[in-house]
């Protein structure tokens, strides 16, 4: 089961997807929010954090989670405060149920991982594609739209177009028809 614990938060934060299963994960801790609150009402215990990147509006929660569960915080970037161990492209990890390949992805920061299980058709975009078409920023340090449009090809070549949902970093998830918002991201980026 994903839940988002930012659904309905009125901070400047980023979507914090609960995966629960056989490994509770959370992807993504976000900011401005009571996250451990929010985990700690749907699981007992949490056995890893995965990161998506380290923008603040996605990593400034990390500190009361890795305190309120002792959990291992994982990231493209080990010499980033916030990450304990990392996870390269091409690695598995467990999410729920499921085994996820990491993607590395940058283009809206250097550290940037998306995860995709093929079993489960789905896949956690984080900042690199949204909703309709929308595609992460590159104006920011670490952007480069150049980059970023290699990462939406590299993600559009890797996964299936049966793609059943996409979870973002930023909007609504994505049920059915999911691939469609990467060709329109992978479409928009271009222009």
């Amino acid at each position: 089961m994903i839940s988002n614990l930012a659904a309905g938060i009125q901070a400047f934060t980023s979507n914090a997807f609960l995966v629960s299963g056989e490994r509770t994960v959370l992807v993504d801790t976000g900011a401005n929010f009571d996250s451990t609150g929010m985990v700690r009402e749907q699981a007992n215990t949490l056995d890893a954090v995965i990161l998506t990147h380290t923008h603040p509006d996605h990593v400034e929660n990390v500190p009361q989670v890795r305190e309120t569960f002792e959990g291992e915080i994982w990231g493209y970037d080990p010499g980033h405060p916030e990450v304990d161990h990392a996870i390269a492209d091409g690695n598995s990890v467990k999410l729920g149920d499921h085994e996820y390949m990491a993607l590395h992805t940058p283009g809206h920061k250097d550290d940037h991982l998306c995860f995709y299980s093929a079993d489960a058709e789905i896949l956690f975009a984080g900042d690199l594609i949204f909703q309709n078409g929308g595609f992460g920023r590159t104006d920011l340090p670490e952007g480069n739209r150049e980059v970023l449009i290699e990462s939406i090809e590299y993600v559009a070549e890797t996964v299936s177009e049966e793609l059943a949902e996409l979870h973002c970093g930023h909007g609504p998830s994505i049920e059915g028809d999911a691939y469609r918002h990467i060709e329109l991201a992978r479409q928009a980026a271009r222009r």
